[in-house]
């Protein structure tokens, strides 16, 4: 590999990190060095998802503390194709942690081929056939769906329990819940229809009405006065339980306050918010990061477009928390066994309707174009095969049942 070199007086933006190598592991002759490029840092929950798990990845391969170099706070913008040039100079391997650093990181890979540019929740990598770019990300909806379980637990409980009040109920006596999301984008949306069906499916088994769920966009991935704003909102529209698809602590901490259950993403709650954590769900990238670090030391190609799965433990759900209702991690984990062997899947589309129609067929954006053209059909066998097509999600449909209350 390459000889590196070090410059230690950085801006102050990037930090050096990283672990201690493990006793007994050491990588290859040359040891790599891995550069990382957030959105953010550890103060956002989604951020700090990533960063907890490079760190972890690189103290398992035998990467150590000078072998790691992380760039926070990078924003969408001109800057992350600085921050990516400066590190392939140094690195033999860059991650980047958002979306809309794609361009940026692309760009970065066109120049520098002899690096391995890696981007998660990208969509551009199995069409642009650049070698050494490279997209990954989950199918974090089956942890979304399995996290509404949970909630439909909870409500169930309550429910039956009489503690909802007239408000919590909507004009059909369905139970309303409440979602705060940061954009509607496909990522989005894919996860807060897969956490509604997966709360449905618990209501509706279980008692006979269902739930309705109203959403709200913050237009940041990150800010937490505007999130904690949503779901005061959401709160005084009758929403008896929220989440989120946003990065701060400022909807958590809101039904704490509120004492309105709720569940988080990407990390737990448990310590900050007692009283109404009930679970969270996430991606866990070090399957990712270690397969990525293996496949740079053995000099092997890294898959175009990475998809994590339950399977290899990159869809994960953190600890039940004491606001959940009785019994919660079992039905997680009978549902769950149904998701892994096949015979259920998230969005059966007999199992919701758009304007009053089951959808049949449905042609969605997968291949990325200035335009966003539709261009493959994703309905097989009556099911909506998300992140099949590509890793990233592109479920966008509007199902009935959800209204966004500021979507334009």
């Amino acid at each position: 590999m390459k000889k590196k070199w070090m410059a230690m007086g950085l801006a102050a933006a990037m930090t050096v990190a990283g672990v201690a190598a493990l006793a007994g592991c050491t990588p290859a002759d040359d040891e790599i060095t891995v550069g990382f490029i957030a959105l953010h840092d550890d103060n956002s929950t989604y951020d700090k998802n990533f960063l907890d798990a490079i760190r972890e990845a690189c103290a398992n391969k035998g990467i150590d503390d000078d072998h790691l170099i992380i760039y926070t706070n990078v924003p969408e913008e001109n800057d992350c194709y600085d921050k990516a040039v400066d590190l392939a100079g140094r690195c033999d391997v860059v991650f980047a942690d958002s979306f809309g650093h794609e361009p940026f990181i692309l760009a970065a890979a066109k120049e520098f081929p002899e690096v391995q540019f890696c981007h998660a929740t990208g969509t551009m990598a199995h069409t642009e056939g650049v070698a050494n770019h490279h997209n990954a990300f989950a199918h974090i909806y089956e942890g979304r769906y399995l996290a509404g379980v949970a909630a439909g637990m909870k409500l169930v409980e309550m429910h039956e329990a009489g503690e909802l009040e007239a408000a919590n109920y909507d004009a059909d006596g369905n139970i309303k819940i409440g979602y705060v999301g940061a954009y509607p984008y496909a990522e989005v949306v894919s996860g807060y229809t897969s956490f509604f069906l997966g709360a449905q499916s618990v209501v509706e088994e279980e008692t006979d009405i269902s739930v309705s769920m109203e959403v709200t966009y913050t237009s940041s991935w990150f800010d937490e006065a505007a999130e904690r704003e949503s779901a005061n909102n959401l709160m005084s529209r009758g929403a008896a339980l929220i989440s989120q698809h946003a990065d701060s602590m400022g909807a958590p901490s809101a039904c704490e306050v509120k004492d309105v259950p709720n569940v988080s993403y990407n990390g737990s709650t448990a310590n900050a918010c007692p009283n109404t954590y009930i679970i969270s769900s996430r991606i866990n990238w070090v399957p990712y990061f270690e397969y990525m670090i293996d496949c740079v030391m053995n000099g092997e190609e890294i898959a175009a477009d990475w998809t994590g799965t339950l399977a290899n433990g990159a869809v994960a759900l953190t600890e039940v928390g004491a606001a959940a209702a009785e019994g919660t991690a079992e039905k997680i984990e009978e549902v769950k066994a149904q998701l892994m062997a096949g015979t259920l899947h998230v969005f059966d589309c007999s199992k919701f309707t758009v304007n009053g129609e089951h959808i049949t067929e449905y042609m969605a954006d997968v291949d990325t174009d200035e335009g966003y053209e539709k261009d493959t059909q994703v309905i097989e066998n009556g099911v909506f095969m998300e992140s099949k097509y590509r890793s990233a999600p592109y479920f966008d449909l509007r199902i009935d049942g959800i209204t966004e209350l500021n979507a334009d």
